[in-house]
């Protein structure tokens, strides 16, 4: 199956900072496995499947908001605070997730997931991560 990508780290959301734009690569990947099983139509349980990426997901946001937070915290990014609200409650959404619902209506539930997803990615890395400063810069402060 020729892999299809439906989300991409455009310039646009790239915040300058290596290791950050790395991670925010890797979380786009995940939004797009989860669209690559929206669009199979070829076998239809997919709930194993579906489980893996949440964890997944979950846990790779996890390592990556630490990352983050300790990034933001060494420069004294002054929005820090609201930035790891946010964090909190991405993780809270993919601990919520309930698995019964899921075996039930996978497509639907997936598309919930990559509607999350998508406005999580293009929101929050374009409204607020991108305001995160280069260490440089915040060292000329």
């Amino acid at each position: 199956m020729q892999t299809m990508k439906k989300y991409e780290l455009t310039k646009e959301y790239l915040t300058g900072i290596d290791m950050i734009d790395k991670e925010h690569a890797k979380l786009f990947d995940l939004a797009n496995e989860c669209y690559e099983l929206v669009m199979d139509d070829a076998s239809t349980d997919h709930y194993d499947r579906i489980v893996e990426l949440i964890d997944e997901l979950r846990d790779y946001a996890a390592t990556h908001f630490a990352h983050e937070e300790e990034y933001m915290e060494r420069v004294q990014y002054e929005r820090r605070f609201s930035e790891r609200y946010q964090h909190l409650r991405f993780i809270q959404k993919l601990s919520e997730v309930d698995l019964d619902s899921v075996d039930e209506n996978q497509q639907e539930y997936l598309l919930g997931i990559l509607d999350f997803l998508a406005r999580w990615l293009y929101g929050h890395i374009k409204g607020m991560d991108c305001r995160i400063p280069k260490e440089e810069d915040a060292a000329a402060k």
